[in-house]
């Protein structure tokens, strides 16, 4: 492993460090990796050790290149500095992708407390947006004036470019209110991104990684906290793929929660954006009246919408992504990919 240290801004203080693992030899398949960039917390007053290399390591191990950015703090924090701070990186990142055999266009941001408010500033506002953001018990609505008054609340910001997600909190945080994750969470909902949460029963403010080396091992916190690691790099995995022959996989988890918003049409769209679709409705009329006894049956042959509002079921059929009403009428698999095929010649307009 090489580990690089730059100097972004020496008046700052603002510096990015680079953990870089060898690829080709012995790693034999590996010619890139994915990577990701780590923003410590400290309420944009200091910048945690705690959450800067005992969270690289954990990535590290899992073939990540790391990198570690200490951005503008205290005086030097006034919005949009932290920011820039952000984009400055991300574009030095991007442009040494060969040099540092990783994959451009798969680089996550994870960010902790105040770092968790800029790691999610950098998912819903920044010029380089991330691929995937993982948000540790972050400040993401108005709190974030209590330690930067210059900062904006994110929940607005969030829009249909904002990449996946992963947020975890505790409960019972005594100085970020779970609000913060609660809100966000929603308007990523709103706005049918992906994402993934994991709010643990009761534990402090800023556990990091939870092992004893940066956590009191008496300190009274859920037995279940430690296992956001695990989790978040298992959910990477999911959004930007895993290592292969090939170089990585393709990931199984979109941005979006279902095709509603991609370029074209397809079975991942939901009922109701297909049928609001003039061609795709003219397609599909005929396929979903013949399949609409056996979509509202159970294996007794009663009615599972028997004596609900119509409009309740109309509603409810809707937001059912066609892949998934097509299961329920038992089409086959490859009648469902001929229909899959025939969709996406149509733009989703």
């Amino acid at each position: 492993m090489q580990k690089e240290f730059i100097v972004l801004s020496e008046e700052r203080n603002v510096t990015l460090t680079a953990y870089l693992e060898e690829t080709g030899g012995e790693f034999r398949g590996i010619d890139r990796r994915p990577a990701i960039l780590v923003l410590p917390g400290g309420g944009y007053q200091m910048c945690s050790d705690r959450e800067a290399d005992p969270v690289a390591f954990p990535y590290l191990k899992a073939g990540y290149q790391v990198f570690i950015l200490r951005y503008s703090i205290q005086k030097n924090a006034v919005w949009p500095r932290p920011l820039q701070d952000y984009d400055e990186a991300m574009d030095l990142i991007r442009s040494k992708a060969d040099e540092w055999h990783l994959f451009a266009d798969k680089i996550a941001v994870i960010g902790f407390s105040a770092g968790g408010h800029l790691a999610g500033a950098a998912a819903t506002m920044a010029k380089n947006r991330p691929a995937a953001a993982i948000l540790g018990y972050a400040v993401l609505n108005q709190d974030v004036k209590g330690c930067n008054p210059t900062a904006p609340s994110l929940i607005d910001q969030v829009d249909d470019q904002t990449c996946p997600c992963f947020l975890f909190a505790s409960r019972t945080d005594n100085l970020v209110p779970i609000s913060n994750s609660l809100e966000f969470m929603q308007a990523l909902d709103d706005h049918a991104i992906s994402f993934e949460s994991h709010i643990y029963a009761y534990g402090p403010h800023g556990f990091s990684t939870c092992d004893s080396s940066v956590q009191d091992k008496d300190t009274v916190m859920c037995s279940r906290i430690p296992q956001w690691v695990e989790d978040s790099l298992g959910w990477l995995k999911d959004v930007l793929g895993d290592f292969s022959a090939q170089g990585m996989t393709e990931p199984v988890c979109s941005r979006f929660v279902s095709g509603d918003k991609e370029a074209f049409l397809s079975v991942d769209c939901t009922i109701g954006h297909l049928m609001a679709n003039a061609k795709a409705q003219e397609l599909l009329k005929s396929l979903m009246e013949g399949m609409a006894g056996a979509a509202g049956a159970d294996n007794s042959g009663q009615s599972v919408t028997q004596g609900m509002d119509p409009e309740a079921v109309q509603a409810m059929a809707g937001k059912m992504k066609l892949r998934d009403a097509l299961a329920y009428g038992n089409l086959p698999e490859e009648k469902v990919e001929q229909l899959d095929e025939i969709l996406r010649r149509i733009p989703n307009e």
